[in-house]
C-alpha cells in the first residue's frame, strides 16, 4: 500500500478551511453581532421583488334609473305611466391607474299597471379610461335579451372613498338599434359602490 504524502493531505484540508472561513459571519471592528445580523438581513432582503398592484379585479353593485329614451318621433320618460329600474352588477379588471376593462350585467325590473316583471337582461362590457380625481369614461357595447343592441358611453365619478368601498355616480347615454324598432338615444343615472 502506497503511503500518502503530507502535502497531498494538506491541500484538501486547506480547501476545507477556506470554505469554513468564507461561510462564517463577518463582524467588523466596532460592530456588534446584532448589527451584523441586521446588515446581513438587509443584504438578503434586497433582491426580493415588489409585486405590482396591477392587474386587480374589483366588483361593484349599483342601481340605474333610465330617465328618458327618445327617437326622432317621440321621447319616453320613466315614471310616466310605467317605471323601470336596472340593477347593474359587474367586475372591473384594472390594468393600471389609467386603464381597465369592465364586465357588467344589468337585469331590469319594470312596473306597469300594478304589476311588475323582469323585463330585460343587458350584458355590456367595455373599456375604462381612468383619470385623476376618480373620474372615468367607460365605452360599453350593449347586448339586450329584448333583441336590442348598441353602445353606451358612461361618465363615472367617485364621490366618496372609504377603506372598504368607493361610492360612485354615473351618467350614461345608451344608443340602441335593432329588433324592428327605431334607433333610440337615452339618458340614465347610475348610483353604486365598488368593493376595494
Amino acid at each position: 500500500m502506497k503511503k500518502l504524502d503530507s502535502t497531498a493531505l494538506s491541500i484538501p484540508a486547506l480547501f476545507l478551511t477556506m470554505l469554513i472561513i468564507l461561510s462564517m459571519p463577518r463582524v467588523s471592528l466596532g460592530q456588534s453581532k446584532s448589527d451584523s445580523d441586521t446588515s446581513r438581513k438587509m443584504i438578503t432582503a434586497a433582491p426580493t421583488t415588489v409585486r405590482s398592484a396591477y392587474p386587480k379585479a374589483v366588483g361593484y353593485v349599483s342601481f340605474i334609473i333610465p330617465l328618458v329614451s327618445a327617437n326622432h318621433d317621440v321621447a319616453t320618460w320613466n315614471f310616466n305611466g310605467s317605471t323601470s329600474i336596472g340593477f347593474p352588477v359587474g367586475v372591473n379588471v384594472l390594468y393600471s391607474d389609467r386603464f381597465g376593462f369592465s364586465y357588467e350585467f344589468t337585469p331590469t325590473i319594470k312596473w306597469n299597471g300594478g304589476t311588475s316583471k323582469a323585463s330585460n337582461l343587458l350584458f355590456d362590457p367595455g373599456t375604462m379610461f381612468r383619470f385623476d380625481h376618480g373620474f372615468t369614461i367607460i365605452t360599453r357595447l350593449a347586448f339586450e335579451t329584448s333583441g336590442r343592441y348598441g353602445f353606451t358611453p358612461v361618465f363615472n365619478q367617485v364621490y366618496a372613498r372609504t377603506k372598504d368601498v368607493n361610492y360612485f355616480v354615473a351618467l350614461s347615454l345608451p344608443a340602441r338599434f335593432g329588433n324592428s324598432q327605431l334607433p333610440t338615444l337615452g339618458l340614465n343615472l347610475q348610483i353604486g359602490f365598488t368593493f376595494n
